[in-house]
């Protein structure tokens, strides 16, 4: 990765996001998706924790760490289901908006201030659309290094098949460097750093109000990769 690169990844872009970072994400589109601003968040969690489970692992015994978790939001309401939870982000700025979590600020955008083998549980959460391709293996090998052996890394991602995912994204100043990843592309990179993929599933088909009464279709076209996001779960094998 060149100086440059690195240099313009490490400025912490997202300070400068902070103060209005709600304002930034309003969107005609999104907002006719969904009233609730915490419904994609609960969207995320109810498809975090249904994978953990159907691969046996419970959720209220392990240690978890939301990598880029920016204001906190997801950790504020996933959180409370884990043994312990907490969150880094490379923007001080973001962080000082933080909830009731632990959080901790990266010293550089693809290095994590925690020990090897410290988590059970790592997240990445519309994280690396913003990542440079140059810096995402870098990131990637770091979030192996902090999961304890057999742990398990999640990334949820915006799927770049689905125009309407597209189309706000475009129009987002907060998405202005996004560079989006398909699952294919993700599940590649997560088996370049010695991750496994063990499962993932494709969201967001339905607007709130839809979604409130048809999840189940939802669960039935998890598959089809036309969803507004992914998710996609990989598994740290032992050392």
């Amino acid at each position: 990765m060149s100086q440059t690169v690195i240099e313009r990844f490490a400025e912490a872009e997202f300070d400068h996001f902070a103060s209005s970072y709600d304002q930034l994400l309003e969107d005609p589109i999104r907002i006719g998706f969904a009233s609730d601003p915490l419904h994609f968040c609960k969207r995320k969690w109810l498809v975090l924790d249904r994978m953990l489970r159907g691969i046996g692992r419970q959720p209220e015994s392990m240690s978890w760490l939301d990598v880029g978790c920016g204001r906190g939001e997801f950790l504020e309401l996933a959180g409370s289901h884990f043994a312990d939870a907490a969150g880094c982000d490379p923007s001080g700025g973001m962080l000082s908006f933080g909830r009731s979590f632990v959080t901790h600020n990266q010293p550089h955008p693809t290095e994590l201030p925690f020990p090897s083998r410290s988590f059970d549980l790592v997240t990445a959460v519309c994280v690396y659309h913003h990542v440079p391709v140059d810096a995402r293996s870098a990131l990637t090998s770091e979030i192996r290094r902090v999961l304890r052996p057999g742990g398990l890394f999640c990334v949820i991602e915006h799927n770049p098949y689905n125009p309407v995912t597209r189309a706000i994204v475009n129009r987002c100043p907060v998405d202005a460097d996004a560079e989006l990843l398909s699952l294919n592309t993700a599940a590649k990179l997560v088996n370049a750093s010695g991750l496994r993929p063990v499962t993932s599933e494709y969201f967001l088909y339905l607007p709130e109000t839809w979604f409130q009464k048809l999840s189940r279709v939802e669960s039935i076209l998890r598959r089809v990769p036309l969803g507004g996001q992914y998710a996609l779960l990989a598994h740290a094998d032992k050392f």
